[in-house]
């Protein structure tokens, strides 16, 4: 039923489980996966706050890379067809990001840890996974985190 699979990843515990959830799902239904990880916005930051821009942009590319050869690990291991991809926001919402990822992938399913939040804290910081479910035009499964 499933052919592709998308598992977003941000190297939270959370993301982790979604992985797990995925690899159950994959050997189960022999689908191949592509795991992304999203680079979002950095904000500005003025002269008397100096912060070396381009640094910083290259240390958190290096960091989403690791995030990913981590995940590739994971899958290979578990004999699961696996490719990886680094996206960036370039101003837009981490959830547009995935849906529009998937759509370009042809995903069948998107796999997605969510953590839960709820009242005031969801308010502030907003779900991904909540966006992916309003925007993508595909089934999600969330994997709620511990």
């Amino acid at each position: 039923m499933y052919q592709r699979i998308l598992v977003p990843v941000d190297g939270s515990a959370t993301s982790g489980r979604a992985l797990a959830e995925a690899i159950k799902f994959v050997q189960q239904h022999k689908a191949r996966v592509e795991v992304v990880h999203v680079l979002e916005e950095i904000g500005y930051f003025d002269e008397e706050n100096y912060l070396n821009y381009a640094e910083l942009v290259d240390s958190l590319k290096r960091s989403g890379e690791k995030i990913l050869a981590d995940a590739q690990m994971k899958l290979k291991q578990a004999g699961v067809p696996v490719e990886t991809k680094l996206l960036e926001a370039n101003g837009e919402r981490v959830a547009h990001v995935i849906t529009a990822e998937a759509k370009n992938a042809q995903a069948d399913l998107i796999i997605v840890g969510t953590h839960g939040r709820s009242g005031f804290s969801r308010m502030l910081l907003g779900s991904v996974a909540e966006g992916v479910v309003r925007t993508a035009d595909i089934p999600i499964l969330l994997i709620r985190g511990g």
